[in-house]
């Protein structure tokens, strides 16, 4: 087997938590147990959501833990490469302009799937573009061009992959220049990742991306969706609900505050290595 690449891909637009040192502790141990590579990739189009100075911290957070990696171009400097990819797919006939609301996905839908409410095809068929508008891929059409497609997850095994349950998603946003789905997948090929990892919540997300790997001709590589941390509730950790921020009982699960309380970031890494989780999180369940 050849020597494996990982990556770890956080986007700066919140400090780093415990889930994302256990992410990048699994895409770093799984490179290093083959003599493979980890690489650090910044993602970093989420417009003004975007704080670039936290890209310092997050590099400060890794080395605190004890990882060494390879750094490779942020989303920032490929801009160019997601267009490239959306013309190719548009000269296919597969993408087209959506103008629709999330209020009117929602009120439309008639299913749901994993990202949410089915985008409905209100708009599909439609030809002329605009400035206010996101481009989906007809899903179904680009099923006919590919044929039956399949992907392997190192902990799942072989995957029929159905992009379909998530009806046609978007691929370039109304406000940045492309989702995460396009711009995830173009990024890990040209990084030359061959081992996709990254969490459980993302797992219906690769259906899409084996998809998008086919239509654009690029390399097919494994996956390995871990479980995520999750709080007493059973929430995942997430920035969006001040996971990072420093909390009650001390330096709560921020990597940053656990870093600046002088807490020791390897013997903080072993534990989570070992699934000895702070008081009030715990490794969510696998997947059935």
């Amino acid at each position: 087997m050849h020597e494996p690449v990982t990556r770890f891909a956080p986007s700066p637009n919140g400090p780093l938590h415990l889930g994302h040192a256990y992410a990048a502790i699994v895409a770093h141990d799984l490179a290093a147990a083959r003599g493979g590579t980890f690489l650090l990739r910044i993602e970093d189009i989420d417009g003004a959501r975007s704080r670039p100075e936290l890209a310092a911290d997050f590099r400060r957070d890794l080395a605190w833990l004890g990882l060494s990696w390879a750094e490779v171009p942020a989303q920032s400097s490929r801009l160019a490469a997601y267009e490239t990819a959306a013309d190719r797919l548009r000269a296919m006939g597969l993408l087209y302009p959506c103008s629709c609301t999330r209020a009117q996905i929602a009120a439309k839908a008639v299913a749901r799937g994993p990202e949410g409410p089915v985008y409905p095809g209100t708009c599909r068929g439609r030809v002329a573009g605009g400035t206010d508008v996101s481009w989906r891929l007809d899903v179904e059409q680009a099923l006919a061009r590919t044929g039956p497609l399949f992907w392997e997850d190192a902990l799942a095994g072989m995957q029929d992959a159905r992009p379909d349950l998530a009806g046609d998603v978007v691929l370039v946003r109304k406000d940045a220049p492309a989702s995460y789905h396009l711009a995830a997948t173009i990024d890990d090929a040209a990084d030359g990742v061959t081992l996709v990892t990254r969490g459980q919540d993302l797992f219906a997300a690769t259906h899409i991306h084996r998809l998008l790997q086919a239509l654009l001709d690029l390399p097919l590589p494994r996956w390995h969706h871990h479980p995520l941390l999750v709080e007493a509730d059973g929430r995942k950790l997430a920035k969006r609900r001040g996971s990072g921020e420093r909390g009650s009982g001390g330096a709560g699960w921020g990597l940053a505050a656990r870093r600046t309380a002088g807490e020791e970031g390897p013997a903080l890494a072993d534990a989570l290595r070992q699934q000895r989780f702070p008081a009030g999180i715990c490794l969510g369940p696998g997947l059935n």
